[in-house]
């Protein structure tokens, strides 16, 4: 049977961006579907534009620092609308940089939603569900990333995701963040340095739960020494709009009944797998469920459904959700389906970062996985705690945490934490380390750069 298409592509976001493009280098014919803007949530509504409102927000306290240098006041302001205005305009560059790519790929850009009519059709849809056209695929691959959930809490309907952060026509005076990932910690982070009163309320103790212990604490309490307003062991009961315009928050913090009113509530709960209206029914693709009732696309070792022309890469098969790993697997599809170069890849020692203020990073295990695993007598852990050089200057009290988790018997070191200033371009490099089996005494017999953060973890004792 003869099809459109060698690859259909639905979700043009790192993942598909990457696969469609080095099947098209193999000569395949490939399409993409694409609904919103090219790129995917890293691009418009995640990586890139937070990163930008991570530097954006960190001027209000080099202002501050800098008079410990010697430098005068200064009375800043800041403009929302325009840093707002300057962050899209650059997300649409990115996006029409991509749209180049895929041209120059030979990659054909279908701008509409695709959902499968059966196993080897899709009908592509525009924004009023409405459908343009069929086509057919030999093979197809989804990757339609995730999307932000909410709870079931009444009147959550008047809170924001992290898609309209970046959308807000006005900065908010007083603002809510609910949650305790790291979207919510970067985003309490970012709003509080440009000049937004935050309350960021935690279902535990801290935030970061997965994250080495250490991380933990010393992002926690960097938050607090920011000026966030953080309150832990909180469940929210309800939301409700105020004639005023206001949202009024019920909640019970330890047992007792609590309510405050803020302009803006972040609900940044969690993430899961786009699947919505994607007609994976139709086409047989069977799904799976986690132990915290997330539900995603199951795939094997090479993103096969159970479908044999199916593939599913990225956050829609709810593996590890970053943005590397998308793209690695794309590729690694890619080559393995159109290149005759069959590939797994390793989940093991994958870096990440978390880009709040204090920043952190992370890779390989933590100290309780690493007990967990080996048994608490087999583990050391190497770790220190110090105000960074450049605070010496400026009066703060910020603590940068470095910390190797390393097995006893062998020194191989099993993970790298930080909590810092620049932690994630630390870790990259540490990751490599890691990657090729590091033990302490390479760590050790490596020469330190002075005066570095970074050079505590080549002298740790």
């Amino acid at each position: 049977m003869s099809y459109d298409y060698d690859l259909f592509v639905i979700g043009a976001g790192s993942g598909g961006l990457a696969a469609s493009k080095r099947a098209a280098s193999y000569g395949a014919k490939v399409a993409i579907a694409e609904g919103d803007k090219v790129g995917g949530t890293c691009v418009i509504r995640g990586c890139v534009p937070k990163k930008l409102m991570v530097y954006g927000s960190k001027f209000s306290h080099l202002f501050e620092d800098a008079v410990g240098y010697g430098w005068r006041p200064v009375e800043a302001k800041l403009n929302w609308e325009r840093l707002i205005q300057a962050v899209n305009q650059e997300v649409n560059r990115l996006s029409e940089l991509h749209i180049s790519y895929l041209a120059k790929a030979g990659v054909e850009l279908l701008p509409f939603f695709a959902r499968f009519a059966d196993p080897h059709t899709l009908e592509l849809v525009d924004r009023q569900g409405q459908v343009q056209q069929r086509v057919t695929a030999a093979k197809i691959l989804i990757a339609v990333g995730g999307e932000a959930i909410k709870p079931n809490v009444p009147g959550i309907e008047h809170s924001i995701t992290s898609r309209e952060m970046f959308l807000l026509p006005k900065q908010p005076k007083r603002m809510a963040i609910l949650g305790g990932g790291y979207i919510s910690v970067e985003f309490a982070g970012i709003m509080q340095g440009l000049g937004t009163e935050v309350i960021h309320f935690l279902r535990g103790d801290r935030p970061l739960r997965g994250f080495d212990q250490d991380i933990q604490d010393g992002v926690y309490e960097g938050m607090l020494r920011h000026g966030i307003d953080v309150r832990p062991q909180c469940q929210i009961t309800g939301l409700k709009l105020t004639k005023k315009g206001n949202i009024r928050i019920r909640y019970e913090q330890q047992g007792q009944a609590c309510e405050t009113k803020v302009d803006t509530v972040l609900c940044a709960v969690g993430r899961a797998p786009n699947l919505q209206g994607l007609g994976l029914d139709r086409a047989g693709v069977h799904l799976s469920t986690n132990s915290q009732g997330i539900v995603a696309i199951a795939v094997d070792e090479y993103y096969r459904t159970n479908q044999e022309h199916i593939f599913a890469v990225g956050d829609c098969t709810n593996r590890v959700n970053l943005t590397p790993v998308a793209i690695a697997e794309g590729r690694a599809f890619a080559d393995t389906q159109f290149g005759n170069l069959p590939r797994t890849l390793s989940y093991e020692n994958i870096p990440s970062a978390v880009f709040s203020q204090p920043e952190a990073a992370s890779v390989g295990l933590s100290e309780a996985q690493a007990k967990a695993k080996l048994g608490e007598e087999n583990v050391k852990i190497y770790r220190a705690a110090f105000r960074p050089m450049y605070h010496s200057l400026t009066g703060r009290a910020e603590k940068v945490i470095v910390k190797l988790v390393v097995e006893k018997n062998t020194e191989w070191v099993l993970g790298a934490h930080m909590v810092g200033d620049n932690a994630a371009e630390i870790i990259q490099g540490i990751a490599i380390a890691l990657k090729m089996g590091a033990t302490k005494k390479d760590f050790d017999a490596t020469m330190a750069i002075h005066p570095t953060t970074a050079e505590e973890f080549v002298t740790l004792r």
